[in-house]
């Protein structure tokens, strides 16, 4: 097959692919012009986030057997469309479910023991030892919605905790184990201390921590988004900091991230954005969740295998 490249990769992937016998053209470069009218000659395209894959490109894709996506998200294609023309649409949440349920832990356990202020104050000249006091994550209840790749790998990194984990997937049943209990949103709102969505990006999931939501649970709750930014709502959360009823956030993820994730224009940023960079109830990283150096080449062999595999 003749593959294109519009996004970076590890060098592994388009090299399994070559040695397959494949074709991989790079070019990361290309406007989207050049895209509609090289788009015909390809077998296949490789994308990670900065091109959206929309049904024009798809129907100058008049030979396409698949879209790959380097990564889990899939809101950049037209997986629907896609999909209605026979083509497979593949990504790879297995290659950074790992990395992204170990940041979740970390900074979970940054925010409960103050480390972001602490560690800002100790450089500072400042030792301020009952100002910084932590809470422990032993005896906590930690509701996850969604337990798919990245749900499951936050749940595992829990075990020798002491934490109860409750578990809801609207998509899924019978996946409760030992450590994981299946449960509905109710029992969840009901005792969870701690709440951390792994859900993807579709019309269903935009928005859905807002106000109401928040404002379901029984006890004030921490906060943890390594989804996608516009699954919360940032100015709701903002409110119900103020409020109490959420005493803290984790955020690897912002609803004002542009298209590719790589940059944020924080130039003329609303006030809810403002509140979350000044708040040390709030913990922030650049959308760096599954962004290892070990998932970056996990997430190339992963891919490279399912393209390989697409026509045994």
């Amino acid at each position: 097959m003749k593959i294109l490249f519009l996004d970076s990769n590890h060098s592994i992937l388009h090299e399994t692919l070559e040695k397959a016998g494949h074709t991989c053209d790079l070019n990361y470069h290309w406007s989207a012009k050049e895209i509609i009218n090289q788009v015909h000659l390809y077998d296949g395209i490789v994308v990670r986030s900065k091109i959206k894959i929309t049904k024009e490109i798809i129907d100058k894709a008049v030979k396409f057997k698949f879209i790959a996506r380097a990564g889990a998200g899939m809101e950049n294609i037209d997986v629907e469309y896609a999909e209605s023309k026979g083509i497979k649409c593949l990504h790879t949440p297995e290659g950074n479910r790992d990395a992204v349920g170990e940041h979740a832990l970390g900074m979970l356990l940054s925010l409960f023991n103050n480390l972001c202020r602490a560690n800002k104050e100790v450089r500072e000249g400042k030792w301020i030892r009952e100002g910084n006091r932590g809470i422990e994550l032993m005896g906590k209840t930690v509701g996850i919605i969604g337990y798919g790749n990245m749900g499951s790998a936050f749940a595992e990194r829990l075990r020798g905790f002491g934490v109860k984990v409750l578990v809801y997937d609207k998509y899924k049943k019978c996946f409760g184990t030992d450590n994981v209990i299946e449960t509905t949103l109710e029992h969840i709102f009901e005792e969870a201390d701690v709440l951390s969505l792994h859900t993807p990006l579709t019309k269903e999931t935009e928005y859905f921590i807002n106000d109401s939501f928040i404002n379901n649970f029984k006890k004030h709750i921490y906060i943890i988004n390594t989804a996608r930014g516009k699954c919360l709502n940032t100015t709701d959360l903002v409110k119900n900091i103020n409020s109490g009823k959420v005493a803290g956030a984790c955020l690897d993820v912002l609803e004002y991230e542009m298209v590719s994730f790589e940059n944020l224009d924080s130039s003329n940023m609303p006030d809810a954005f403002q509140y979350l960079i000044k708040s040390d109830k709030v913990v922030l990283s650049p959308h760096i969740a599954g962004w290892t150096k070990e998932s970056n080449e996990k997430i190339a062999r992963v891919l490279a295998e399912k393209i390989i595999n697409l026509n045994s």
